[in-house]
């Protein structure tokens, strides 16, 4: 099953393929089909060790990734960073180091800083799943947003995609942006000019800062959160502003077709850069994203721990 994969770690989606990338995909549906199951357990993954080692806080993505790999029989431990010895100053290096002693096969990491993930792969044995570093990429996150677009629409080439909100410093528009084009989809990067850039064209996507013009046109919007905890000014006048001129209200959401999905990667601000009410609306698949998440990390920890490092 792991003939197209050959890869110890996940660190990002700039450097898959895209058969790399519907491997995974692919791969998800099997594990899917396990969470409908009265017994919700396999043993693909037992006898492995997986810490989760989250040097940012989070709860949708440890707790997604501890009962993948619980699914999985892989025996969990979590590690935040202020229970490790980083806050004695003990290096990231020498931390990750003492866990591979103690037999870790796979390890987890959110780490503030972008490169973190890279720079644990090439010194560790273990397989390394980046959950998300810094700025740079979310490649999990991008993967489950992709598997639910491919789940409710049946394809992802040919569609047109907006990301809407802060890009500058989201690391989700990043891998969505890579495995969104790998895949042959349209992007469209819409909010204000502090936080898209133009030099996002490099990459291959569009960009509208007149977000009435794109709803109409597109099969998929995904709404990020403003990343108030990367930012060190003011990128706008205020949430009230944002919202008057980028949040998807229900007025705005009239204008989408009425087969577009509405994505979210969360946390949610409702009211904000959503209403609450569109949130919970038909069109919205935020809940399907949670649950697929579990599926697609599923496959990730499987395809990594099952690659032998010897």
């Amino acid at each position: 099953m792991t003939t197209r994969w050959t890869r110890k770690d996940l660190l990002g989606l700039r450097e898959l393929s895209a058969d790399q990338i519907n491997f995974v995909l692919e791969t998800a549906d099997a594990f899917k089909e396990v969470g409908t199951r009265q017994i919700k357990k396999v043993p693909a993954l037992r006898g492995k060790t997986l810490v989760n080692f989250f040097v940012e806080p989070s709860t949708r993505t440890r707790t997604s990734f501890e009962l993948a790999a619980f699914r999985l029989s892989a025996d969990v431990i979590n590690i935040s960073a202020s229970d490790s010895s980083l806050t004695k100053g003990e290096t990231l290096k020498d931390t990750a180091r003492n866990l591979e002693a103690l037999h870790a096969d796979i390890l987890v990491l959110r780490h503030g800083s972008a490169g973190a993930p890279q720079f644990l792969a090439s010194r560790l044995k273990a397989s390394v799943i980046n959950a998300g570093d810094g700025a740079h990429e979310h490649p999990t996150q991008a993967l489950l947003d992709l598997y639910t677009i491919r789940e409710r629409r049946g394809k992802i080439d040919g569609l047109h995609v907006a990301i809407i909100g802060d890009i500058l410093f989201s690391r989700v528009a990043r891998s969505n942006i890579f495995g969104l084009l790998k895949l042959g989809a349209r992007v469209t990067l819409v909010g204000p000019s502090t936080l898209v850039p133009r030099e996002f064209e490099k990459l291959g996507v569009e960009i509208s800062y007149k977000i009435d013009d794109v709803l109409p046109k597109v099969d998929v919007v995904n709404l990020l959160r403003i990343q108030h905890e990367r930012q060190r000014r003011e990128y706008f006048p205020g949430l009230g502003e944002y919202t008057r001129l980028f949040g998807l209200t229900k007025e705005r959401a009239k204008l989408l077709k009425p087969d577009c999905l509405i994505m979210h990667p969360g946390p949610i601000n409702r009211g904000v850069e959503i209403d609450s009410d569109v949130a919970d609306g038909v069109q919205s698949v935020i809940l399907d994203q949670v649950t697929n998440g579990l599926a697609v990390r599923m496959a990730v920890l499987f395809l990594c721990g099952g690659i032998s490092t010897e």
